[in-house]
């Protein structure tokens, strides 16, 4: 049996800042929308994301601004109007969405797979 050598100090993982950024609920939905169908109003994008509620939209929408991700322009109109559109550097996060996709294409039939192998052995749910 072959052994591992343990570091002393573990490393941190270095894309565990990125997955935190953008990995959070909601937030991918919001970034891919975004990218996808381009500059949108409030309602539209609440609209196009389904099941989000405003509360929760508005939140990710002020932190992803806040991160440069995401850019927040204000019409003083009467009613006002509120247009979301991702930025350059959300933008440069859509080759990772592609990534994503392509694996998912490819691989979740066969996480399907194992989860029903692993639940079928009696093992308890995580």
């Amino acid at each position: 049996m072959a052994r591992v050598a343990q570091h002393p100090e573990a490393a941190p993982c270095p894309i565990a800042p990125v997955v935190d950024l953008v990995f959070s609920r909601w937030t991918t939905p919001i970034l891919w929308t975004l990218n996808e169908f381009g500059l949108q109003r409030f309602v539209e994008l609440e609209r196009l994301l389904g099941g989000i509620t405003s509360k929760v939209l508005a939140q990710r929408l002020r932190q992803l601004e806040r991160d440069g991700l995401v850019h927040r322009t204000y019409h003083p109109e009467v009613p006002p109007r509120v247009e979301y559109e991702i930025t350059e550097l959300g933008r440069s996060l859509a080759p990772v969405f592609s990534a994503l996709t392509v694996w998912s294409e490819g691989h979740l039939g066969q996480v399907d797979i194992a989860r029903g192998v692993y639940d079928a052995a009696g093992k308890p749910r995580p």
